[in-house]
C-alpha cells in the first residue's frame, strides 16, 4: 500500500506540473489584461478663496432676508465655549473667530439689502467648495409637509407616527474617531452591545406596537410615508386645530431612495424622478406601494413642538428659503453659504441666493450637496418636490480664520 500511495502522488503532481505548463502556455497566447482603473480619491472638501465681485448675482440677492437665519446660528454659537472648533477640524475656525461677525449683526435691527450686503463684505471672506477641487454638486430640496390626522386611533386614521422609543440609543460616530466625522449611527444595548434598531419594514409590521409610543394617528400611509423623509409637518386634526411635528429620533438604518428603485424597474425615468411622480407611482399601485416604501429601510421618530420651526440639525428654527441642510461630516453649521444652482421651477434660470447651512439628511452626502428648505405650503412643496439642481456653493468664513485646505 505504501509503494501505490507514492506512485499514486507522484503522477498527481507530474499532473499537476502538466496542467501549470498548458495554463502558462494559454495566458501566453491571451491578451494582457486591462489595465485596472484607478480608484477615485475619497470625498475631500477642498476651499479656494474667491472676491466678492467673482459671484455672479451676488449684487442683486435681498442679502437682507438670509440676517434672521444667520442671527439665530449666531445666538447657539455664543452660547458655546469660545475655543470651541466650528466644523470638522475647525474649518471655519473657533467661536472666538465668529465673535465680531455676530455681535455686530446684533447691531442690525432692521437692515435694507445694501446695508446687509456691506456687512457680509466688511465681516466674511468666499471662498469655493470644491470636492477634491471639483465645484459640481446637486441640490435637491424639502418642506414641512401637511397632512391629515388624529389624536386617538380611528379606523379613517389609522397610521401610528411614533415619538422616539426611550431604549433608542443614537450615537455621534465622530466622537469616537476622526475618520467617523459626521457619521450616525442607532440601535439599542443587547446584553452590553449596541444592536441594530428594527427597520422599517418591522416597524410597519408591528414591531412598536402596543408599547406606547403613539404620537398621533394619520390618515394616509404615503403622506406618513413623505413625512419621514422631510422630517417635519404640520398635522390637521379632526376638530381644526393643527399639531406641528419634527424630528426626533432615526433608526440607524441608511435612507434609501425609492425613486431609484423605480428607474431599476423601468417604472420611471430618471429625468421623470420627483417627489410628484413617485407619490403619483405610489397611489396607482396601492397593492405594490407598502413593499416598495419598505425598500427605504430608514424610519424617523417624531415629537410635537411649539414656536418657531422646523428645528434643524444646528438646533435652530429654519428660515424658508434661507436654510441649508448639508452634509456636517465636511461643512459647519452656522456658516452662510452663497447658492449658485439652476431654478428648481425653470433649469434655465439660476437660484443665487445666500443661504446658512442649519440642517442635515439621510441622502445629503458630500462636500458640494445641499438641500434648500422651502417652508410649507403648496409652493413650497412644488419646488422642493422637483428640485435636481446642479451647481456649487461658496462658503463666506469669518476673516481672519486660517483655511488648511485649499485647491
Amino acid at each position: 500500500m505504501a509503494g501505490w500511495r507514492r506512485v499514486s502522488v507522484g503522477l498527481l503532481l507530474l499532473a499537476v506540473a502538466l496542467a501549470a505548463c498548458e495554463r502558462k502556455e494559454e495566458e501566453a497566447k491571451a491578451p494582457p489584461p486591462a489595465p485596472a482603473q484607478p480608484a477615485s480619491p475619497p470625498d475631500a472638501l477642498t476651499l479656494s478663496p474667491l472676491a466678492f465681485a467673482d459671484l455672479p448675482g451676488w449684487t442683486v440677492d435681498a442679502q437682507s432676508a438670509a440676517l434672521p437665519a444667520l442671527a439665530r446660528s449666531c445666538k447657539r454659537m455664543m452660547s458655546l465655549p469660545l475655543d470651541r472648533p466650528v466644523g470638522p477640524g475647525g474649518i471655519a475656525g473657533t467661536i472666538a473667530d465668529w465673535q465680531t461677525p455676530c455681535t455686530r449683526l446684533a447691531l442690525l435691527a432692521s437692515a435694507d439689502d445694501a446695508t446687509a450686503r456691506s456687512y457680509f463684505e466688511a465681516h466674511f471672506t468666499p471662498y469655493a467648495a470644491g470636492n477634491n477641487g471639483d465645484r459640481k454638486g446637486l441640490f435637491t430640496g424639502y418642506y414641512e409637509t401637511e397632512l391629515e390626522g388624529s389624536r386617538q386611533p380611528d379606523p379613517a386614521y389609522p397610521v401610528p407616527l411614533y415619538k422616539r422609543p426611550s431604549d433608542l440609543v443614537m450615537v455621534d460616530l465622530g466622537e469616537f474617531a476622526e475618520r467617523w466625522k459626521g457619521e450616525r449611527t442607532a440601535g439599542r444595548v443587547v446584553d452590553g452591545r449596541l444592536k441594530p434598531f428594527e427597520d422599517r419594514a418591522a416597524i410597519e409590521a408591528g414591531a412598536l406596537r402596543g408599547k406606547g409610543l403613539e404620537l398621533l394617528w394619520l390618515k394616509d400611509p404615503i403622506a406618513a410615508f413623505f413625512l419621514h423623509i422631510q422630517g417635519s409637518g404640520r398635522v390637521r386634526l379632526p376638530d381644526g386645530t393643527e399639531e406641528r411635528v419634527n424630528y426626533a429620533g432615526q433608526n440607524g438604518h441608511k435612507y434609501v431612495a425609492i425613486g431609484k428603485e423605480l428607474i431599476e424597474r423601468g417604472a420611471l425615468k430618471k429625468e421623470e424622478v420627483s417627489l410628484q411622480t413617485i407619490r403619483a407611482w405610489l397611489i396607482a399601485h396601492p397593492d405594490e406601494a407598502q413593499a416598495l416604501m419598505n425598500k427605504n429601510p430608514s424610519y424617523v421618530f417624531f415629537q410635537t413642538m411649539k414656536g418657531d420651526g422646523p428645528i434643524g440639525a444646528q438646533g435652530v428654527a429654519l428660515t424658508p428659503g434661507r436654510s441649508l441642510a448639508v452634509d456636517s461630516k465636511f461643512l459647519p453649521y452656522g456658516v452662510p453659504v452663497w447658492l449658485d444652482a439652476e431654478d428648481p421651477l425653470d433649469p434655465n434660470q439660476p437660484l443665487r441666493r445666500l443661504l446658512v447651512a442649519q440642517d442635515t439628511g439621510g441622502a445629503i452626502r458630500g462636500p458640494v450637496r445641499g438641500d434648500v428648505f422651502w417652508g410649507h405650503g403648496a409652493e413650497a412643496e412644488s419646488k422642493a418636490g422637483v428640485m435636481k439642481s446642479k451647481g456649487g456653493y461658496v462658503l463666506l468664513l469669518p476673516q481672519g480664520v486660517k483655511i488648511t485646505t485649499k485647491k
